[in-house]
Formats: structure tokens, C-alpha cells, sequence
């Protein structure tokens, strides 16, 4: 079943809140509807992220396909400021509307201000976006298989699946690759609290596509690694600094202590539009605080007294200290990553000139 798509106009995604429990597939109409869709998690993880957002845009412009350049214009910037507005630390979602954004109205002004054109022109950029991030993710899946091995137990937090991206995925698109390459794997899923992104996505994905997948409590990752039983861990980010540090699921930087003080390596896997060039360092990365009710309660049920103050970051900083590897489209950086970040970037610049 495929979890996005884009119809007559209208953008077509399963409903992530829902499951594994069931699957739900919600039509997004308009603009302000793709909005909520990921200020609510109905569509989570960077790419998808993007994705969406590149479909929220070829909306905007069809439904502003009758007004005149300048109208348009407008509209299309507002709108690109709508999407901006739903979550601030995944990057994806900002390269998205900034590609979106710019190369549809370079289509307008080459067309001599034909908003019917740009609309048409908008919809293929955004299925243009689709298809790359389903290649660029098999990339990525057989640049990662090579740090794997036949019968190698791999650790993962929260969900960087085919469900988070257009398809395939990152993270575990790397496990998707070593296994059509013949190896056998065992993946241990972190739960992810506070909202279970690990049981009730990954590993629900994992199980339905064949995997040998075990879940367990965050808590319990430490002791897996203290008795040898992890060979690699890898994860997906959602913002990457020039220097390397990432940002990803709020958990990540303790499993990357852990695995520095047990000798296990800790792998990101990310396309190239994850990497934020402009900012330096992780510190510079916004870090987006959710509402105390998804720490408070458990899915309805309120488990803590009320009253009380809640701490509930949704991502964290690891530093590239910590981390052995980022595979990404263009292969497997090794630290520091600062100058090779630096390089694929010019290299990407002349490639795209």
C-alpha cells in the first residue's frame, strides 16, 4: 500500500497517527490541510516532510491558477510561508519549499506570467521530487550496506522507514539493501517515547516487510550494548550542521553515548537535502518542544499527575564526535566531516550549473 499520492489535485496520505492499529488514508485538499498534516504527525520524517510540502505547493498553485502573475506570486509565497510554519527542525521541509518556491516562479516569469502553465509545471516538480526521493533513498540504502555484514544485529531509533520518506527510507532502506543483497539481519527497535514512533511504525514495517525485528523500551538499549549484542547502530536525521552534528529523534545522543563507551559504531543515514550548510554547528539547530500532554498521557490515558511541569524536546543534538559514519546519496563520510561536507556541496554546485 503505498502511503502518498498525489491525485486530481489532491494529496493522498496515510494516517501515521493511526497505526499499526489502522490504516487510514486521509485526503489533503488544500494548502492549510497538508499544513496540519505534518504540524500533527499524520505525515512525519524529514523527506516525507518535504515531499508533502512540494505537493502542498503544486496545490496552492493550481488553486491560484486563476489569478493574475503578481496575485499568484503572492499567493504562492503565502502559502510557502504556511508550510514553513508547521515544524522548525526538519530542513527538508525548508530546502523543499525554497526549490518549490523558487523554481515555479522562475516558470512563471519564463512563461510570461502564465499561472496555468506554472500550476501544471508546479504538480510535475513536485512528482519530479517524489521519484528522486525514492532513487536517492536506494542510493543511500547500498552506500549504507557496506558497513553491514551477514548475520550483523543492528539497533535503530525511532523511524527512518519507507513511511518516512517517499519510499524505501534511509535508515532502514540501508537494512532494505543489505537484505537484497542476500544478508541476514536482526534489528532491535527502540519504542521512541514519548509517542512510539519505534513500535508502532518501524516496527510494523519491519514485520510486514519480513524482517527479523525485536522491540524494546528506550531504556533498555544500554544493556544490549554493554553485553556485545549490537553491532552497529544506525538512525536517520532530520537536520545535519556543516560540522556534522545531527539532529534526530530525541533519544539519539544517548544512544551515540552509549555506543562510544561500548565501541559500537553510530551510523546516520540522510540525503544530501538533510545537510544545513549554513549553519555551522549543532548548536545552531531549532529544537522543537511539543506539548506536555504527549509526556503526560499514554495515547488518552493520563499517566502522571496533573499539575505538574513537562520537559519534552522532540529531537536532540548528536555531536560528530560520536558519530562513525553519515551515508548519504553520494556515498559514506567518515569523520571529521566538516571539509568532506564541504566538498560534496562543491562538487553538487558545479554539477547543478
Amino acid at each position: 500500500m503505498e502511503h502518498i499520492a498525489f491525485e486530481n489535485g489532491v494529496l493522498y496520505a496515510l494516517d501515521q497517527r493511526a497505526l499499526p492499529v489502522k490504516e487510514e488514508v486521509v485526503a489533503l485538499r488544500t494548502v492549510e490541510d497538508v499544513a496540519e498534516a505534518i504540524r500533527t504527525l499524520l505525515v512525519r520524517g524529514a523527506p516525507l516532510i518535504g515531499v508533502s510540502a512540494a505537493y502542498g505547493m503544486a496545490i496552492s498553485a493550481a488553486q491560484n491558477a486563476a489569478l493574475d502573475a503578481d496575485s499568484f506570486r503572492e499567493a504562492l509565497r503565502a502559502d510557502a510561508r504556511l508550510l514553513a510554519g508547521t515544524r522548525p527542525t526538519a530542513v527538508n521541509l525548508f530546502w523543499a519549499l525554497d526549490r518549490c518556491e523558487r523554481e515555479i516562479l522562475r516558470e512563471l516569469d519564463e512563461n510570461g506570467g502564465d499561472t496555468r502553465s506554472a500550476a501544471r509545471f508546479a504538480q510535475a516538480l513536485a512528482e519530479k521530487m517524489h521519484r528522486e526521493d525514492v532513487e536517492l533513498c536506494r542510493r543511500i540504502g547500498e552506500n549504507g550496506a557496506t558497513l553491514l555484514f551477514d548475520g550483523a544485529r543492528v539497533l535503530t531509533h525511532c523511524n527512518a522507514g519507507a513511511l518516512a520518506t517517499a519510499g524505501y527510507g534511509t535508515a532502514l532502506g540501508v537494512l532494505r539493501a543489505a537484505r537484497e543483497q542476500g544478508m541476514r539481519l536482526k534489528v532491535y527497535a527502540d519504542e521512541t517515547r514519548p509517542l512510539l514512533q519505534g513500535a508502532r511504525l518501524t516496527a510494523y514495517e519491519l514485520y510486514k516487510d519480513g524482517f527479523d525485528v525485536t522491540l524494546l523500551c528506550d531504556n533498555m538499549a544500554a544493556t544490549l550494548l554493554r553485553d556485545g549484542k549490537i553491532d552497529r547502530v544506525i538512525v536517520g536525521a532530520d537536520r545535519i550542521a556543516a560540522n556534522g552534528d545531527t539532529a534526530n529523534k530525541i533519544g539519539t545522543y544517548g544512544l551515540s553515548v552509549l555506543c562510544k563507551a561500548h565501541g559500537v559504531p553510530m551510523t546516520i543515514a540522510a540525503p544530501l537535502s538533510t545537510i544545513d550548510a549554513s549553519i555551522e554547528t549543532g548548536a545552531q539547530i531549532p529544537i522543537e518542544n511539543r506539548a506536555g500532554e504527549e509526556v503526560g498521557h499514554f495515547f488518552g490515558v493520563q499517566t502522571a499527575p496533573e499539575g505538574i511541569s513537562f520537559y519534552n524536546p522532540a529531537f536532540d543534538v548528536t555531536p560528530w564526535e560520536n558519530i562513525d559514519a553519515i551515508v548519504t546519496e553520494c556515498g559514506v563520510l567518515r569523520p571529521p566531516f566538516a571539509e568532506k561536507i564541504r566538498a560534496l556541496f562543491a562538487q553538487k554546485d558545479q554539477t547543478d550549473r
